[in-house]
């Protein structure tokens, strides 16, 4: 058991210190004995949890953006809704004011907010049993008898959209600031689930 621990210290330890390193240097400029050096472990323990610096800001962005759905899921569950359309906008909207708030964050996580979802890396962090804004949502669709051919495709496109779209809307102002495009984008998210 305090093998496992310390293992997982010592993981934590890397991603916290990267997430550091990478938000203050950026990832070019930081080298991994650099991140070992920090986070107290040799250069050799920081492969055997990852092939390379591009491989943990893989992992990390997937930890980071699958922590926001996590967190925005937690504030979902103690409210009540009308409908599954503003279930899925709550979330969106949850994730885009967290992302306002810390823009460091969002500049890290650039426009990948669907590897917290999506990505393999994600998978084995959360385990198979989890129930996610993925599940949320396929419920959501089949509790509602939405007929989409794909669902799941479907709430990519959606995250997607609201990654790409929100990035420039919350780090340059264009073409509107975060809160004037939030009703085109949530219109738009609408419009994708009434098809």
């Amino acid at each position: 058991m305090k093998a496992i621990e310390n293992k997982k210290e010592k993981e934590n330890s890397l991603f916290e210190t990267a997430f550091k390193l990478f938000t203050e240097k950026g990832i070019k400029d930081t080298s991994i004995q650099e991140i070992a050096d920090k986070a107290g472990v040799g250069k050799g323990t920081f492969y055997l949890y990852f092939k390379d610096k591009y491989d943990l800001q893989e992992q990390l962005i997937a930890r980071k953006s699958y922590k926001l759905f996590h967190d925005a899921i937690k504030k979902l569950n103690k409210k009540k809704f009308d409908s599954f359309y503003d279930q899925i906008i709550f979330v969106i909207d949850y994730v885009i004011d967290e992302l306002t708030k810390n823009k460091l964050l969002l500049k890290f996580i650039s426009k990948n907010l669907s590897f917290g979802l999506y990505s393999e890396k994600i998978n084995k962090l959360i385990g198979e049993n989890s129930i996610g804004v993925k599940e949320i949502f396929l419920k959501g669709m089949e509790e509602n008898n939405i007929k989409l051919e794909n669902p799941e495709v479907t709430l990519f496109m959606i995250i997607e959209l609201t990654s790409s779209t929100c990035f420039s809307c919350i780090m340059k102002h264009e073409p509107l600031s975060i809160k004037e495009y939030k009703p085109y984008l949530y219109d738009a998210i609408k419009k994708i689930l009434m098809q």
